[in-house]
């Protein structure tokens, strides 16, 4: 088992930056082994990838997001980040952590983020 855990979460107006950190623990896998990324979710709607790094270190952002956050990594300090740059009010969700090794998938609880225009 591994357990994920956000932190970061808050209010910004649109435009602004957050960053938002996730710490993994229990794992039997190498945190350098499993691909980590971000997941987000709104009422009513489908969780929906935000992107993802691979133990390779290569990354996949989708189309909403990509050129404003970043995906980042310290396997060290069993870390990842999601740094958000230029926010608008459609990036309101709740922010999930994940990680994957294989067939074996992880979330954290999620952390809210709201954006005001």
């Amino acid at each position: 088992q591994v357990q994920l855990v956000e932190s970061g979460g808050g209010s910004v107006q649109a435009g602004g930056s957050l960053r938002l950190s996730c710490i993994a623990s229990g794992s039997i896998f190498p945190i350098a082994a499993m691909t980590l990324g971000w997941y987000r979710q709104t009422p009513g709607k489908q969780r929906e990838l935000v992107g993802t790094r691979s133990s390779d270190g290569s990354t996949i952002y989708s189309s909403s997001v990509n050129g404003r956050f970043t995906i980042a990594r310290d396997n060290a300090k069993k870390m990842q980040y999601l740094q958000m740059t230029d926010l608008k009010p459609e990036d309101t969700a709740v922010y999930y952590c994940y990680g994957r090794r294989g067939s074996s998938a992880f979330w954290g609880q999620g952390t809210q983020v709201t954006v005001s225009s």
